[in-house]
């Protein structure tokens, strides 16, 4: 098999710059291990900037973005129970976020594939990235064999690999580790989300700091809440029935919200762990990463979808400039581009976790530190403005 561009991994990354390329001439392919319905199934991110909404406007996969998304033109903040709000749109110029969940984006995009004929092969095996330093790299993996018959190998030629498999994929272990640098932050907590299919106790998302620690309350449509906790890497998810959750959550979240929420069972639940984490470069010969593949944010100001992409966006433009131009400029200022943005993201999202959380050994200065930092937000525009730029998205570089 020959193509332009092979895309390693079918999530939003992958799927989103297959459209880009393809509305754009570029043919490309996309391999992804995982099997289609447990794509579609994936329950991640909900909270999209501008850029990104644009972007899947431009990859004509916005449809259903368009009619269900909830527009927000703001989002509140709330220490020990006093809330106040972050009016993004009238310090912003009128810039907005949508709430539209990753699940159904993703659905979105593969019709998306499906309709402009895009080869979308889920469930391979083995995949290996070869002679990406080179001008003729290529992929070699094995399809999904019938029960009873042996896998069979295949290969695919191409002029680039874009690398859009996430943390644990292929892509960025293939680049050489002497050619990397990687820069990490683990955080001491995770974060115990519960989805329930029940009305959200707010039109917008509330960021709480609380003595007994972080809580967020969000929603993926009008009839579906997504709630966070702050808890221990190490907490039991059995020792965490619904009931517990509801009022821990009444709790942190303060009188107000408690009473407008509609407690029920859950539909999910987990922990999942907090990282800062950014591989640099984000380019090696004729391979590109983009996403989870290069960088991880804290789920705090809801980034790593939104920067996943702006990424792609600036990749799909760099490789039509190179098949429509014949330039490598765009290409070989890819990563610096990409990073500037990635940085600046990473700085937000480290910075609000740092405000909103309860940190094991957080004394009594640095707890009044926090509090005095959201005092000040409160009363000052200026900060309120900083907050406002960096939550709805910086511009592409």
């Amino acid at each position: 098999m020959r193509t332009q561009v092979a895309i390693i991994g079918a999530g939003p990354a992958g799927l989103l710059l297959s459209q880009l390329l393809q509305r754009d001439g570029v043919d490309c392919v996309v391999l992804e291990r995982a099997q289609q319905a447990h794509v579609e199934g994936r329950i991640r991110a909900g909270v999209l900037e501008q850029t990104t909404v644009e972007l899947v406007g431009r990859a004509g996969a916005d449809r259903r973005l368009r009619a269900q998304g909830l527009t927000h033109e703001g989002f509140n903040l709330s220490c020990d129970g006093e809330v106040f709000r972050i009016d993004m749109a009238a310090l912003t110029g009128g810039a907005r976020v949508t709430v539209y969940g990753q699940t159904e984006l993703t659905v979105d995009l593969i019709a998306a594939c499906q309709r402009r004929g895009t080869p979308l092969l889920f469930g391979v095996q083995g995949v290996a990235l070869h002679d990406i330093d080179s001008a003729a790299p290529f992929v070699t993996f094995e399809r999904h064999a019938e029960p009873g018959r042996q896998a069979a190998p295949s290969r695919i030629d191409c002029d680039f690999i874009a690398g859009c498999d996430g943390s644990h994929g292929v892509s960025r272990a293939s680049i050489p580790a002497a050619r990397r640098t990687v820069f990490e932050r683990n955080y001491p907590f995770g974060w115990l989300g519960i989805l329930a299919d029940v009305p959200p106790c707010g039109p917008e998302l509330t960021y709480c700091n609380h003595e007994r620690g972080f809580a967020l309350s969000s929603m993926r449509s009008l009839t579906r809440s997504r709630y966070y906790l702050q808890c221990a890497l190490d907490e039991p998810l059995q020792d965490w029935p619904d009931e517990r959750i509801w009022d821990e959550l009444a709790l942190r979240l303060g009188p107000t919200a408690a009473a407008l929420m509609t407690r029920g069972p859950s539909i999910e639940k987990r922990i999942a762990p907090l990282r800062s984490f950014v591989s640099e470069p984000m380019r090696h010969g004729r391979l590109f990463l983009a996403g989870d593949a290069a960088h991880i944010v804290p789920p705090t100001g809801a980034k790593g979808l939104n920067l996943a992409a702006a990424d792609v966006g600036l990749l799909s433009e760099a490789l039509t400039d190179w098949y429509r131009r014949g330039t490598a400029q765009a290409l070989d200022a890819y990563s610096g581009r990409a990073l500037a943005r990635v940085w600046k993201a990473e700085r937000f999202s480290w910075w609000l976790t740092s405000l909103t959380h309860r940190f094991p050994d957080m004394d009594p200065f640095a707890r009044r530190m926090q509090v005095a930092e959201l005092q000040y937000i409160r009363a000052s525009r200026a900060a309120q403005t900083v907050l406002a730029e960096n939550y709805v998205g910086l511009p592409l570089a």
